[in-house]
């Protein structure tokens, strides 16, 4: 009920099952946390009304002290730096969250000419844009999508992720209304992204998005087309990107130590983690760069909680290397 009703569409993810709750008595907020083993780390901010949120804030904190770890706070946004800093944390800017403002979006100009192009091509090539509803997902649509999901996976030779991400699972995909292109002539999904939709239509998102190696070349650049009309066609204000991880840092020689680091990681690190290629991917959108940050108890421990994070996600270090 309340991630339903959340005003932040990245509020879907908590329902992944990798995440931990604490909720507040009254049950008008929540905070999604993982237990890392040394620290209880938050994945965003908390989710519900303001004042029950940041009781539930106070609440992690006491709940780390009671089992003798350390308390964090990922991925959040500026909304509740306040309520962070009274609970003695230092808030790190860990990078930028690119959205889109569907009010004045439009594929019309230069600059979208290759959408249009993908768009075009594909209805020409005999394919659909559709939006099946989570109530009318049956065993039957979610198999298909398992299997362009798998040949995905085969195909980027990865394996699923989680905490900041989801990852393909019956339970957690039926939640949501799923995008999909398929073949108008034999129905087969051929492209697909689930949508995480903000209750007070401020924002709508994306967290899963595959396709069939095997299907058309331009099948992602239609989907992303096609899923920011539709949300611009059923009112929402913003589509999200999601973040671009250490982006935006500051790196002049008076710059705070972490934004130096960050700089150079940011510049020197895209061998391993692409950071420079996902904000130029993100960058052709034209979107809204927002800061998102870190809650910790210090910088040194910042890049332990950044460490934990990353285990997190990859499932492990074994998942990591791989990744």
């Amino acid at each position: 009920r309340l991630t339903a009703t959340a005003t932040t569409a990245q509020a879907g993810i908590s329902l992944s099952g990798a995440k931990r709750f604490i909720v507040n008595q009254d049950q008008r907020a929540y905070i999604a946390y993982a237990d890392t083993g040394h620290t209880l780390v938050s994945k965003g901010d908390p989710v519900g009304d303001k004042d029950a949120c940041a009781t539930a804030i106070w609440q992690l904190r006491e709940l780390a002290d009671k089992m003798g770890r350390r308390c964090a706070f990922y991925s959040i946004s500026e909304k509740f730096l306040p309520n962070y800093l009274d609970l003695g944390l230092q808030v790190l800017k860990i990078g930028e969250v690119a959205r889109v403002n569907l009010g004045s979006f439009s594929l019309e100009g230069p600059r979208r000419k290759d959408w249009r192009y993908a768009r075009a091509r594909l209805v020409r090539d005999g394919y659909e844009f559709v939006v099946l509803k989570s109530k009318d997902h049956t065993p039957e649509i979610l198999a298909e999508l398992n299997v362009v999901s798998d040949a995905w996976l085969l195909h980027k030779n990865s394996e699923e992720k989680g905490f900041s991400l989801g990852w393909f699972h019956p339970d957690y995909v039926s939640n949501f209304d799923i995008a999909a292109l398929r073949n108008v002539e034999t129905g087969n999904i051929i492209a697909f992204a689930n949508l995480l939709q903000a209750g007070d239509k401020s924002e709508i998102s994306l967290d899963l998005m595959r396709y069939d190696p095997t299907g058309p070349n331009l099948a992602m650049d239609a989907l992303f087309a096609e899923m920011m009309i539709w949300g611009q066609d059923q009112g929402f204000e913003w589509f999200s990107l999601g973040a671009a991880p250490l982006s935006g840092f500051e790196n002049h020689r008076l710059a705070p130590t972490w934004h130096r680091l960050g700089s150079f990681l940011y510049e020197h690190g895209e061998l391993f983690y692409h950071f420079e290629g996902l904000r130029s991917f993100k960058e052709k959108f034209d979107p809204e760069w927002s800061p998102e940050y870190l809650a910790s108890s210090g910088s040194f421990d910042a890049a332990r909680v950044l460490y934990e994070v990353s285990l997190l996600v990859s499932r492990g270090v074994k998942g990591m290397k791989k990744h």
